[in-house]
């Protein structure tokens, strides 16, 4: 008898770790799936899943510390002019405005998107909204062109979303992008902007590591 259940335990263990395997692969899997580098036809390690996605989120959090620094840069000179700009300035601002153009065909999605150097974060956050807005992203590939980069996004609206078309989503980034050129150009009617957090990235990549391995 104690044998059966001495055996019936370690069968029980075995699937428990194999769950336990098989939902740390998929939740790595749906981590790495919302990289900008994620290829669907390119089979990558597990680990080097787990190493790209902490390399972006830590990229990602310094971005969002850069963008929240300079927004905090831009009131500040906001409120030492006062609501009076000069045309230099608003010009030079115009200048390296971001700029988007999005394309839809049938399910597909691209997005053009032009913006300065110093605007990286827009990108980033074009990458979290297609993800939360449920779009596969394919592709996601950027290119230097002068003092501006130049990112192409192509996606997916998945199946099951696609009786809504991709009309909303390019609403949401069109909106996101013009109401960042307000910010950049510190319009009189200043409105804040969240920009997304990487907490839930953290939390995600934490449940894919070992205890021993996880944040502190």
């Amino acid at each position: 008898m104690d044998q059966q259940q001495g055996s019936s335990t370690k069968i029980e263990r075995k699937i428990v770790e194999k769950n336990r395997r098989k939902q740390m692969k998929n939740l790595c899997s749906q981590l790495y799936s919302i990289l900008p580098s994620y290829n669907p036809k390119k089979a990558v390690p597990l680990t080097d899943q787990v190493d790209e996605a902490i390399h972006y989120i830590k990229s990602l959090e310094m971005k969002v510390k850069t963008a929240q620094e300079k927004k905090e840069r831009l009131l500040l000179e906001r409120k030492g002019t006062g609501n009076g700009f000069s045309n230099a300035s608003v010009a030079q601002g115009s200048l390296k405005s971001p700029k988007i153009e999005i394309h839809e065909t049938d399910s597909s999605l691209e997005v053009f998107l032009t913006c300065g150097i110093e605007d990286q974060f827009i990108f980033c956050e074009i990458i979290r909204i297609l993800h939360e807005e449920n779009v596969e992203v394919i592709t996601a590939n950027s290119s230097m062109v002068g003092d501006s980069m130049f990112h192409v996004v192509r996606g997916e609206v998945r199946p099951s979303l696609f009786q809504f078309g991709a009309t909303n989503v390019s609403e949401t980034l069109k909106s996101f992008v013009y109401k960042s050129i307000g910010d950049v150009e510190m319009e009189t009617d200043f409105r804040d902007f969240e920009i997304g957090d990487t907490s839930d990235m953290w939390a995600t990549l934490d449940n894919c590591l070992p205890l021993d391995c996880r944040q502190r």
